[in-house]
């Protein structure tokens, strides 16, 4: 601590201009991690005669669960206009480039797992505020960024150096903070910081114009976007409620549904596209971690501004009423009760239901969604629920239901066959009679699966084999290895990796239906939900039998966490698991070959397909 400036002056500084930001209250708990730096940083700012700047502390980035260090608030000395600063405070003392790769690094004392470049870390939060804070959306020059390695030499940190390119990606350490203070002087007005910060604080989050003119160029371009029927039924729907919410000031609700492959991410993107061209402020959110991954991955080509227009339904629990003009819920059946979980902050545990934060995010909110595909206990998307909230709300409802079946090959059919099958539609099982779109197919092992799908796999389709949950599912091995949980007799495969790193040859988990290597693994319905592969393999599990002339379903027999708590009935139980199949036999394009480990539910099968 420098003694030129007394401890009490920081304390002061610290007590008058420090401001907790979503809930966190300075002096608790929270304040662990960065109470070291922050005497440092108020230091700084009084020595460069600044102790009215604000300090916005643990700022978390509009519509993401991501914070920043610090933001400070105050007006630019050149033009008086408000002018913000995020710093990224470190306490490393050493770090290296890992393995010559410019974005990350090794930390001393820290693992040998690689960290972001603190450069990269700040840049992309500078980027993202500038592309979502409406009072940025014409001043991105305000906004800029530091990472400050107070704690590190530069001999320590000389090869960070190379990150530093412009004003958004400036690196100090403790040699330099006499330049760091320049710095500072250089960018604030002696001024009180206070409105800036309210002003940032307070304005209306929405994609950018920019971003949205990137987001319809990227999207709008792709030709395989073709809508028919009743898709373009629900697309002009949608763009009609949009022009009259906003001519009239109102909320719309639009509520399209249909089964797999009806088209509704298909729909979604064109929707995406288009409202983007127009100018209006929207965003894609769903509630599957995998589905949301893949969007970024596939659509957003690996644009980092482009992924940030896919978001998670519990991003929205602190939006503003209507700073959006559209948002568009897909796989929608995954709403859940509330968005809050164990990572919730107590500040935000309201029990506000996740469907009010949505529908009131925007003046459209659009919900796509498969009632059939509700597969987890506390997921309540649904025709009824969401309707009956919105008219609660005094709010018009508009629904499309899909006709069209794309996903199965065109074969409503097969669809049909399906809701049969596992008596989601009151009908009884009949036999499949043929379709010349589509092939099911009964295996007499799942050695003789897996052989079919393999041959098809080396003939250029895509194919993926999936299994109802009954069987443990157990953390890689020490040696970087998965353990094979789906075990059928001598047969035996792991389950697709758990987290969102490769393991092995093994993919993450959000990439399993579409990257390379997740034929070796068996997926579940929570990774296969929401995708699609031209050839499908499913194995029923013991959960779902055949007894006394119908398929019932065994509640015991699943090792899915979700279904073995308390407070979930038999009842609810039954649906899900069938729920859960439906998803499973439905993911298939050209073809779906199963396969039960019970004999009794095997023979019944063979009933109804021919091997």
């Amino acid at each position: 601590m420098s003694e030129s400036v007394p401890e009490r002056v920081l304390s002061e500084v610290i007590a008058e201009n420090l401001r907790a930001t979503q809930g966190i209250n300075p002096g608790k708990g929270e304040r662990r991690s960065w109470d070291r730096s922050l005497p440092i940083l108020a230091r700084d700012l009084v020595e460069a005669g600044l102790g009215g700047v604000e300090m916005l502390i643990e700022y978390q980035l509009p519509l993401t669960s991501k914070r920043a260090d610090v933001i400070l608030a105050g007006r630019d000395r050149r033009t008086g206009a408000d002018s913000y600063l995020i710093v990224e405070l470190k306490q490393w003392s050493q770090a290296e480039l890992y393995e010559e790769d410019a974005e990350l690094v090794l930390v001393s004392g820290m693992g040998e797992r690689p960290k972001l470049h603190p450069v990269v870390q700040v840049r992309g939060y500078c980027e993202y505020l500038a592309d979502f804070v409406g009072a940025l959306d014409q001043h991105r020059n305000a906004v800029r960024g530091v990472a400050y390695l107070h704690n590190a030499s530069d001999l320590d940190i000389h090869d960070l150096y190379d990150q530093v390119e412009d004003e958004r990606t400036r690196l100090f350490s403790k040699t330099r903070r006499g330049q760091f203070v320049d710095y500072l002087k250089a960018q604030f007005a002696p001024e009180p910081g206070a409105a800036a910060a309210d002003r940032l604080l307070s304005s209306s989050i929405r994609p950018s114009k920019q971003l949205l003119k990137a987001a319809a160029g990227e999207i709008k371009n792709r030709d395989q976007f073709v809508l028919l029927a009743e898709q373009r039924l629900a697309f002009e729907m949608v763009m009609h409620a949009v022009e009259k919410a906003r001519a009239s000031n109102s909320k719309q609700v639009v509520i399209i549904t249909g089964g797999p492959g009806s088209g509704k991410s298909v729909i979604a993107l064109s929707l995406l596209g288009e409202v983007s061209e127009r100018g209006y402020s929207v965003l894609h959110a769903t509630g599957s971690r995998s589905f949301t991954e893949t969007m970024r991955r596939v659509v957003a080509k690996g644009s980092t501004r482009m992924k940030a227009m896919f978001k998670y339904f519990n991003n929205f629990m602190a939006a503003k009423p209507n700073d959006l003009d559209v948002l568009i819920c897909d796989e929608a059946h995954r709403i859940r009760e509330t968005s809050e979980n164990r990572f919730t902050r107590s500040a935000q545990r309201t029990g506000r239901p996740q469907v009010d934060e949505l529908i009131h995010a925007a003046r459209v909110p659009v919900f796509l969604l498969d009632e059939h595909q509700v597969v987890r206990p506390g997921e309540m998307g649904r025709v009824a629920d969401i309707t009956a909230y919105a008219q609660s709300l005094g709010l018009a409802v508009h629904q499309v239901d899909l006709d069209a079946q794309f996903r199965c090959g065109g074969s409503r059919k097969y669809e049909e066959w399906v809701l049969r099958l596992l008596g989601l539609d009151g009908e009884a099982p009949e036999v499949w009679k043929g379709d010349d779109h589509f092939a099911v197919s009964l295996t007499e092992s799942p050695y003789e699966l897996e052989a079919q799908l393999r041959a098809w796999l080396a003939a250029g389709y895509s194919a993926r084999i999936t299994a109802g949950f009954c069987w443990p599912w157990s953390s890689p091995n020490g040696d970087d290895s998965l353990v094979a949980d789906v075990r059928i007799g001598d047969w035996a495969r792991p389950w697709n990796v758990k987290g969102d790193r490769a393991v092995g040859n093994a993919p993450a988990s959000a990439l399993w239906a579409s990257a390379p290597g997740g034929f070796e693994q068996v997926g579940c319905v929570y990774t296969a939900q929401g995708f699609e592969y031209d050839w499908n393999g499913v194995i029923f599990g013991p959960d779902l039998v055949y007894r006394d002339g119908r398929l019932v379903t065994v509640r015991s027999a699943s090792k899915d966490p979700a279904l073995t708590r308390k407070g979930v009935s038999d009842e609810q139980a039954d649906q899900l698991i069938r729920n859960t199949y439906k998803v499973l036999l439905t993911r298939g394009m050209m073809g779906t070959a199963v396969y039960s480990v019970d004999p009794e539910t095997q023979e019944f099968l063979s009933g109804l397909v021919t091997m």
